[in-house]
């Protein structure tokens, strides 16, 4: 008779050890999941912010123009953004940026309701990298030109034109500013990317 309670014994405790450390195992698995849902909702919030970056300082440089007059209104002269080739690249470039962001959304949505699927991740990270490139070369050009707009050259006998042409140069240089915004976003998804493929190594 001691022998058998000895046995029940030793069988309730090693059920309630097994009992205690099944939460454990299943907590361990739950928790990087957990964290790769709130870093996909995060991408998610920078791909809205990104697009709206990037439509702003599209919009804002495609609808930059400006007519002055000069002696007594007998000469007029339109300054606008199709005039100056960087600025036209610049619009098709932002444009093009928007245009994938908004493509891309679907993707970030897949990873966040699927959060251990390598391939949205993998894709979204390599065009990810290619759109900020892109972005960042049409932004620093026209950052070039707005600064040569504002200050001019006096090696190459550039004349500054924003005394003349104000409202254009105010409106190309938010363009601009805002198109880096749009660039530091972007920086941030591909560093987020990066950071969540060395969370799936761990």
């Amino acid at each position: 008779m001691m022998k058998n309670d000895d046995n029940a014994s030793i069988d309730v405790e090693s059920s309630a050890e097994s009992i205690g450390k099944a939460p454990l195992i299943g907590n361990g698995k739950e928790k990087p999941n957990k964290l790769k849902k709130i870093m996909g909702a995060v991408d998610f919030v920078l791909r809205l912010a990104a697009i709206i970056a990037a439509l702003a300082a599209a919009a804002t440089m495609g609808t930059s123009d400006e007519t002055a007059t000069f002696f007594t209104q007998v000469f007029r002269i339109e300054a606008s953004y199709d005039d100056v080739p960087t600025f036209t690249f610049f619009v098709i470039a932002m444009s093009i940026v928007a245009g994938y962001l908004v493509l891309s959304l679907m993707f970030s949505v897949i990873t966040i309701i699927r959060p251990n699927l390598a391939i949205a991740r993998i894709l979204l990270f390599i065009f990810d990298i290619v759109v900020l490139a892109l972005a960042a070369a049409s932004a620093a050009a026209a950052a070039a030109i707005v600064y040569l707009a504002h200050n001019g050259n006096r090696n190459t006998n550039w004349q500054a034109i924003c005394q003349q042409f104000g409202h254009f140069c105010q409106k190309v240089s938010g363009a601009v500013v805002t198109s880096f915004v749009a660039v530091v976003l972007l920086m941030l998804l591909v560093l987020l990317s990066g950071f969540n493929f060395i969370l799936k190594k761990k």
